[in-house]
C-alpha cells in the first residue's frame, strides 16, 4: 500500500518512487519522535505538579483535545500515569 502511494506521489512531484518512499518514511519517523518528545514533557510537568487535567496538557504541548487525550491514553496503557474521575471536567490524571 506504502509503494503504491509512493508512486502516485511521484508522478505528482515528478520524483522517483522511491524518493517519495523515503521522505514518507522519514516523515512518519519524525512525527514518531515528535510525539515521544511532547510524552516525555508530559511527563515532566507530572514532576512539578501533582495532578494534570486535558486541558493543562492541551495549553502546554499546543496540541488539540484528542491529542491530549490520546498521549495520556497511551501513558496511561505504560503504567505512567493514572486518571482520577470518570470523566468530563473533572477527569484529571496523576503519577503512577
Amino acid at each position: 500500500m506504502l509503494a503504491i502511494y509512493a508512486r502516485l506521489e511521484a508522478k505528482k512531484h515528478d520524483t522517483s518512487a522511491k524518493e517519495e518512499f523515503i521522505g514518507i518514511c522519514k516523515s512518519a519517523l519524525e512525527t514518531a519522535s515528535q510525539k515521544e518528545e511532547r510524552k516525555q514533557k508530559t511527563l515532566a510537568l507530572f514532576q512539578e505538579r501533582n495532578k494534570l487535567s486535558n486541558s493543562e496538557i492541551r495549553k502546554t504541548l499546543g496540541v488539540s483535545s484528542r491529542t491530549a487525550v490520546r498521549y495520556l491514553d497511551e501513558l496511561e496503557k505504560e503504567g505512567k500515569i493514572e486518571q482520577v474521575g470518570e470523566a468530563g471536567h473533572a477527569v484529571t490524571y496523576r503519577l503512577k
